[in-house]
């Protein structure tokens, strides 16, 4: 019981600010000093230069040849298509309307693997975890922004042919980050200090900036209303994927520090970026935003006892 309550203060040491921020967006919204205007502009914000930037920072201040692990890369590519096929499918029997499937089917595979999923892997395992994941979170978050682009537009019929798709995910500014920075891990480039600084600026705007506006939208009204919806990404997120990927990782022989990565980074919350992408693209961005809020709550519990379970079990 000590090591569960140990695990379950480290979870809510991560997860608690987040959710502080969160409800300080419900106050602003209530009282008057944030409207729909501000969430839109600053959603803009965080969607195009803000979180691009972190992206950046996060690949390019990482050595590659220092941190790459193919094998963990891979299955976790690997498990994010499966995850993110077999919600499709899912997702197109159960999710209504249609306009909505995108959103669930975004809220319930992909993580906040560059915040709170780094977040959970320092704390954990310090450095080691911090140089275990960060190519990991890279190369993955690619995987995601790309499947996001694509189930968002199929769904709320964004493009009508795959050339419209390829150049909505070429022109996807967090892809746009993501590519850029990879070249300058893999030749070590020193960027200069005002450009690094400057970015680092920006960076530091997207967490409390896309919780703000995340927080400021929730709508409990539309909660209550798309029940089903919300329920299906919560579960699919907070239970199914680690799941998925703590027992593909022990069948594949993942032990220790990988699969304690995989799984921390696979029992994040969804990504606050996804409700910027549902509104930046005229998703459901109530639905995406009570998705974020849900499975931040959730995963306190879930990644909790997931950890302890695999910490019985001597895997990691």
């Amino acid at each position: 019981m000590s090591a569960f309550l140990d695990v379950l203060a480290f979870s809510f040491s991560v997860t608690g600010p987040i959710f502080v921020i969160l409800a300080l967006g419900v106050w602003l919204l209530r009282i008057g000093m944030v409207n729909d205007a501000f969430i839109e502009v600053g959603s803009r914000v965080v969607f195009n230069f803000a979180l691009p930037s972190l992206l950046f920072l996060s690949i390019a201040r990482t050595r590659i040849e220092d941190t790459t692990n193919p094998g963990l890369i891979a299955f976790g590519v690997g498990a994010t298509v499966l995850s993110w096929l077999a919600l499709e499918w899912l997702a197109a029997r159960t999710v209504h309307p249609a306009e909505d499937r995108g959103v669930v089917v975004q809220g319930a595979f992909r993580s906040n693997l560059g915040i709170i999923g780094l977040a959970y892997c320092v704390n954990a395992y310090g450095q080691a975890g911090l140089a275990t994941a960060s190519l990991y979170v890279g190369i993955v978050t690619i995987v995601f922004n790309v499947l996001s682009v694509i189930t968002l537009s199929r769904s709320l019929h964004k493009s009508s042919s795959p050339a419209r798709m390829l150049r909505g995910i070429a022109t996807n500014p967090l892809i746009i980050g993501i590519v850029l920075a990879l070249p300058v891990s893999a030749s070590g480039i020193q960027l200069p200090r005002v450009l690094l600084q400057s970015g680092q600026y920006l960076a530091d705007l997207t967490l409390p900036l896309a919780l703000l506006c995340t927080g400021a939208s929730l709508n409990f009204r539309s909660l209550r209303a798309d029940f089903r919806n919300t329920a299906f990404a919560v579960v699919g997120k907070q239970v199914a994927i680690p799941l998925l990927f703590a027992a593909g990782g022990i069948a594949f022989g993942f032990r220790g520090i990988e699969l304690g990565v995989m799984l921390l980074l696979a029992s994040a919350p969804t990504a606050a970026a996804s409700y910027v992408m549902a509104r930046a693209m005229g998703g459901n961005a109530a639905l995406a935003a009570n998705i974020v809020a849900l499975t931040t709550l959730a995963s306190l519990l879930t990644t909790s006892l997931a950890i302890t379970a695999l910490r019985a079990l001597q895997l990691i």
